[in-house]
């Protein structure tokens, strides 16, 4: 089985290169982000057509979240248990469903936007409702992952000039805790496991040609539970997503999909 996390940076925006892509991978599972709609206008027919169900959760605003599956999905949730509220709203950056025998979550971390903007503790606390989610979800007997745009950068290596952020969000001590923390519920992060050598980034801004230049970072994450981990058998980033395509063509996201293969 193929599962991958992608934020696709609008989903209405990219369909073409969604459908493309879907095609060309014959990816079983996708986990989507950003999605940038209300989940009522989510391009449902032409995903639908290539033998994919879709549970989607949306308010046309800069979020959205949705999970694209073949193998089955089942028992949908949106939004993690206790998730916190911004602006007095719970924002769509979650939604779990089972998929193919394993519980798959696709999760878009809020960004934080600087360390003494009231989004950081946000963000923090959102992470916190996350591992709290996980620690309930490993507690089952089905594997479990989460993907998504996690919008941390785990380690220094994950960023392409430490100094450019100093003082900045996705790289604090705190942010990284969360993850720790993550981790010490017994989730275990498949990528650098499963790739055994240096991790590529996955995300590259539009601006100064970060993309050719590779000056990007490594956000968008997946965990999993130790049967989802040791049922690993291959990972990787796929940048020639991030690539433009020829004249006239949709623009890529800014973000490449991660894509991981399981023998369950």
């Amino acid at each position: 089985m193929r599962i991958a996390t992608w934020n696709i940076n609008s989903v209405t925006t990219r369909t073409d290169r969604l459908i493309a892509w879907l095609e060309s991978t014959q990816t079983d599972v996708l986990c989507l982000q950003e999605l940038k709609v209300p989940a009522d206008q989510f391009p449902y027919a032409q995903v639908e057509a290539l033998g994919y169900e879709v549970a989607a959760l949306g308010d046309g605003r800069w979020n959205g979240v949705a999970i694209i599956s073949r193998v089955g999905l089942t028992d949908v949730v949106e939004n993690l248990p206790d998730q916190p509220r911004w602006d007095d709203v719970v924002e769509p950056r979650a939604i779990g469903a089972l998929c193919g025998g394993v519980k798959v979550w696709s999760l878009y971390v809020p960004n934080g936007r600087s360390i003494d903007d009231p989004h950081y503790q946000y963000k923090l606390q959102w992470l916190a409702a996350l591992r709290d989610t996980a620690v309930t979800d490993l507690g089952g007997p089905t594997p479990v992952a989460f993907l998504g745009d996690y919008n941390i950068a785990p380690t220094d290596a994950d960023v392409w000039d430490l100094e450019k952020f100093t003082d900045s969000t996705h790289v604090t001590a705190a942010e990284r805790a969360c993850l720790t923390a993550l981790e010490a519920t017994g989730l275990v992060e498949v990528l650098p496991r499963a790739l055994k050598y240096d991790v590529p980034f996955t995300f590259w801004d539009y601006r100064q040609l970060a993309f050719p230049k590779n000056n990007g970072m490594r956000i968008d994450l997946v965990f999993g539970s130790p049967s989802f981990a040791d049922a690993v058998t291959d990972a990787y980033v796929d940048r020639d997503a991030r690539k433009a395509g020829k004249a006239g063509t949709t623009p890529p996201s800014d973000h490449a999909p991660v894509v991981v293969d399981l023998s369950l």
